[in-house]
């Protein structure tokens, strides 16, 4: 994937050029139909999704908890954490989204440890229950 596209992404935007490059040689972008299970409560967690386009919704044991759309990343949790995932995420339209492996997270932190922790740092902030 290009640098250029996670510039407009919230999680990705206080990096800088050539740190968004780093995390565009460690990402894929994926297209995912209505209705992919980008998440299932339950199963280890492997990768975290930022969603670029299109919608999702979040349950955690048949409820509706949320629903998500450009700009919210989702699975991270799981990898910060390394845990089983809480919730299951369905996409609700067309989507395109953005994965990382906690393989190339892995990576990107021996390459690149100031990039991995923005990343980890963003995640954190958005997630405050990881901090306790």
């Amino acid at each position: 994937m290009e640098e250029s596209e996670l510039r407009s992404i919230p999680l990705f935007e206080s990096l800088t050029t050539e740190e968004r490059r780093v995390v565009a040689q460690h990402a894929d972008e994926v297209e995912a139909p209505e209705g992919t299970e980008l998440v299932r409560q339950g199963e280890f967690a492997y990768e975290f999704f930022v969603i670029e386009e299109g919608t999702a919704e979040v349950t955690r044991d048949g409820e509706h908890v949320a629903d998500l759309g450009p700009g919210d990343f989702l699975g991270e949790m799981g990898i910060v954490e390394h845990a089983v995932r809480n919730a299951t995420v369905a996409t609700t339209s067309q989507a395109r989204v953005i994965v990382m492996t906690e393989q190339a997270l892995r990576s990107m932190a021996k390459l690149n440890p100031g990039v991995a922790d923005r990343i980890k740092t963003a995640v954190e902030e958005r997630c405050p229950a990881l901090l306790s």
